[in-house]
């Protein structure tokens, strides 16, 4: 379809906008002319003109420096530092009655405190909130504190917060429980970020039923006890803030979810090769790799086991179990270095010891020295750092040059403790790095 265009009434008479801009130049110039005649035969002609072009001399050098100045306070109004804030997180109780939370949230704001995120813990005998702030760094801990009792609170609980405390309490469960379905080494280390700062412990299968679980009265209790479907029992403590039935509960889902999904390792397979050209291949190890332990062990020299294990070993039966210990999802995570033909040679263990993270490694003695041990070093530091554990440790003697060694090549801060032969290197590790989106 071809349509009509449209036609401008001045495109073809440009001649009149130029026939009118020239009767408007003549008119300037006859004016201009009548003014400055008037003004030249007058008796202070010369002397008027004079100042005139001073005073609009005068305008225009006022007007540039006006807009250089407004120049100059909008860059500095761009990059002036705004406050600088800091996360906290914030745990009171207050009155289950209507108003309570908001008189909270009064006090708080009195002293300039944005509240990011809201939790509440109903008990029978009030409710506990769970809050997000962002303060002035300025503000002391003691004055946040004393806004939460100003506003009603009481037995009120604050630490430093971080990145990751943006993260709402949704999707962190969830997060929690698709990496614990992945698996199974993840139970301890979901509970401890579900649970914030607390200590983690497996108890053997021989404990009794009885204290399978801790009771859920009234909400106060600091130990909580869960009943670890592989066996024994899972025990986390928190001395300095007590247990909510609604933490009980979540814990227990994630336990009821491992459960549910069975014994599982994640598999990832990666082949490593070695400055002389070997290749070994190295993934992580569970129960299933036990023989394959057994039969390193065997190979290794006395040497080399008392160096891993501290001392001789002379009991099989003994280390059989350690070995079934430390192949234990739910001790930590393993990595196992594989020959080409299927020949364990190595072995690297990240355990969990509470709040801290210990690090051990077995190398078979004809691999020492070739670069295995410290490859997986090397990884289960990633681990750990990918855990958010802030450090790691190794415990070995002082005569052990490689693990020194492998420790060393890890190019991280470390702290040595030398006590009767037993030397304890701590390697403090750099937080991950956390992308966030901007608040509006």
């Amino acid at each position: 379809m071809t349509t009509k265009p449209t036609t401008d009434p001045t495109a073809h008479h440009p001649w009149r906008r130029d026939l009118t801009e020239m009767a408007a130049l003549f008119a300037a110039v006859a004016t201009a002319d009548c003014v400055a005649d008037t003004v030249v035969h007058g008796p202070d002609g010369p002397a008027l003109l004079v100042g005139s072009a001073v005073a609009l001399l005068a305008t225009a050098g006022f007007h540039t420096w006006w807009q250089r100045r407004g120049r100059r306070k909008q860059k500095t109004t761009a990059t002036e530092p705004t406050t600088t804030t800091t996360l906290w997180r914030m745990r009171t109780t207050v009155r289950d009655e209507p108003g309570a939370l908001a008189a909270l949230c009064h006090a708080l704001a009195a002293r300039q405190a944005d509240i990011l995120s809201l939790q509440t813990h109903p008990l029978p005998t009030g409710t506990v909130d769970e809050l997000l702030l962002r303060a002035p760094a300025a503000l002391a801990p003691a004055e946040l504190t004393r806004a939460a009792t100003d506003g009603g609170g009481s037995d009120t609980w604050l630490e430093r917060a971080d990145a990751h405390d943006l993260v709402d309490a949704p999707t962190r469960v969830l997060r929690l429980a698709a990496r614990t379905a992945l698996d199974a080494a993840e139970i301890p280390l979901a509970l401890r970020q579900l649970l914030g700062r607390c200590t983690i412990r497996s108890a053997p299968a021989d404990v009794s039923a009885a204290a399978a679980e801790t009771k859920e009265d009234d909400g106060a209790a600091t130990t909580m006890r869960l009943r670890d479907p592989s066996g024994g029992t899972i025990t986390v403590e928190r001395p300095y803030l007590p247990f909510t039935p609604a933490e009980f509960a979540r814990a227990r889902a994630l336990v009821e979810l491992d459960a549910c999904l069975g014994p599982r390792v994640a598999q990832n397979d990666n082949v490593l090769t070695l400055p002389e050209g070997d290749e070994v291949t190295v993934r992580r190890a569970g129960a299933d790799d036990l023989g394959a332990a057994r039969a390193m062990h065997e190979r290794c020299s006395a040497t080399t086991l008392a160096l891993r294990y501290h001392g001789p070993v002379r009991d099989p039966a003994a280390a059989d179990r350690y070995l079934a210990h430390l192949l234990s999802p739910r001790f930590g995570r393993t990595l196992a270095a594989y020959t080409a033909s299927g020949r364990l040679v190595a072995l690297g263990h990240l355990l969990w010891d509470g709040e801290e993270t210990e690090v051990a490694l077995l190398v078979e003695d004809a691999w020492q020295r070739r670069g295995v041990g410290g490859e997986l070093l090397r990884r289960l530091t990633a681990l750990a750092r990918e855990a958010g554990c802030e450090s790691v440790y190794a415990v070995t003697q002082a005569s052990n040059t490689g693990m020194v060694a492998a420790m060393r090549a890890l190019g991280l801060p470390l702290d040595y403790q030398m006590e009767e032969g037993t030397l304890v290197v701590t390697a403090r590790l750099a937080p991950m790095p956390v992308a966030l989106t901007k608040r509006p």
